[in-house]
């Protein structure tokens, strides 16, 4: 206890002073609490609509792939990649076959339900030609935008064949796992073409 002398001489004891500051309280940025997302009417309630629903995703996504390759074929200048962009093209075309294919397995008709990531990834690809000059820069470009789609459609196939097994539709499930390899062919032939020279000849 603090002591203080008061005017009789007397020594007395007062309590000690208290600080009137109030405490620093820590303060954390508002987070806005997570809720749960309201199925529509028609959502999917068994893995058999999960399934068809993505078959009509990639179904047009590999439609709008069609349309898309040849403009990235006409701006790449590399042989190689030019030569891979038009060989895939033809796959791709066999990609929409085979999907026509899953669909009439399932004795449903073929549908296209607009994919919202390939539309993102097509408009990135299209950016990336606008905003990078043509030659080795842009090719390098077209690579970075073209494996984006492969690895979306390799994600894609991947687990629409994982649903098909479990299904039992074992008709879609060899046609996706067909369609899987080839996309990730594609992938590494264009890792290979950018390891190779390529990204180097970027650098001048």
């Amino acid at each position: 206890m603090a002591t203080s002398t008061k005017s009789t001489g007397r020594k007395t004891t007062s309590p000690k002073a208290k600080s009137t500051s109030s405490p620093v309280k820590k303060t954390s940025a508002t987070k806005t609490p997570a809720r749960k997302v309201l199925a529509k009417k028609d959502a999917a309630k068994e893995l058999i609509d999960l399934f068809e629903d993505g078959l009509k995703d990639i179904y047009w996504a590999e439609k709008a792939l069609t349309k898309a390759l040849p403009k990235m074929e006409k701006n790449a200048e590399d042989k190689k990649l030019k030569s891979a962009i038009a060989n895939h093209l033809a796959e791709t075309q066999n990609h929409v076959t085979r999907l026509e294919q899953c669909f009439s397995a399932l004795g449903k008709k073929a549908q296209a339900k607009k994919c919202d990531a390939m539309q993102g990834l097509l408009d990135e690809g299209k950016s990336i030609m606008e905003e990078t000059q043509p030659g080795a820069v842009r090719d390098a470009g077209i690579i970075a935008a073209s494996q984006k789609v492969e690895h979306y459609e390799i994600a894609t196939y991947g687990t629409l064949a994982a649903y098909a097994k479990v299904l039992k539709q074992n008709q879609c499930l060899k046609i996706l796992l067909k369609t899987l390899e080839e996309e990730k062919k594609c992938n590494d032939l264009l890792t290979g073409i950018a390891d190779t020279a390529l990204n180097k000849r970027a650098m001048k």
